[in-house]
């Protein structure tokens, strides 16, 4: 999908395909998505699937959330994707059932390589074990994989993987702050 080794300069980093893909979806989250009132739910589920997103059962996003590439997006069953949250995902992103993630969070799954002499673009896929909760305005890094049950806190920035299930996390970059008590299914 990334073009390697090329002048990012001068130019592009990914295929025609795909900034023809983005451009269409630029032109449908615009017009269509964006602009749909809060509980069309429906509509914008509809919407992401004809761009290739895997959606189950109840699956809330709010009309502006920024998806960058809903065909890399794979989100389970009673999630909810709170306003003004950034999915960028140029890599995979899977989130698991039972979700949440709030207002302002961003999911970043692309970078650049510092060490690179043209500053190479990567990706990397980001996942979210099941009941899962990302608070408010934080920072979920490329690569990284939230265990199931976790917290990570209000404005948290997460840069490497947390194994540990049923944990809060909080901090910038984020630390293990308690256990968390595994809650009742509904």
């Amino acid at each position: 999908m990334i073009i390697q080794d090329n002048d990012p300069f001068t130019q592009p980093s990914f295929s025609l395909r795909n900034r023809l893909a983005r451009a269409a979806w630029s032109v449908v989250w615009w017009w269509l998505f964006r602009p749909s009132p809060r509980l069309m739910h429906g509509w914008r589920r509809m919407l992401l699937k004809l761009f290739g997103a895997k959606l189950g059962d109840h699956v809330h996003v709010h009309s502006d959330v920024r998806i960058w590439a809903p065909w890399h997006l794979c989100i389970g069953n009673r999630v909810g994707v709170g306003s003004g949250v950034i999915l960028y995902n140029m890599a995979p992103l899977v989130i698991g059932d039972g979700c949440v993630i709030s207002q302002g969070a961003h999911l970043c799954a692309g970078s650049h390589d510092i060490d690179s002499s043209n500053f190479q673009l990567i990706a990397r896929p980001i996942t979210l074990q099941p009941d899962v909760w990302v608070c408010a305005d934080a920072f979920i890094g490329l690569g990284v994989t939230i265990g199931e049950g976790c917290v990570v806190a209000a404005r948290a920035v997460v840069v490497k993987s947390i194994h540990q299930p049923w944990t809060v996390w909080a901090g910038n970059p984020a630390q293990y702050r308690r256990d968390r008590k595994q809650g009742q299914k509904p």
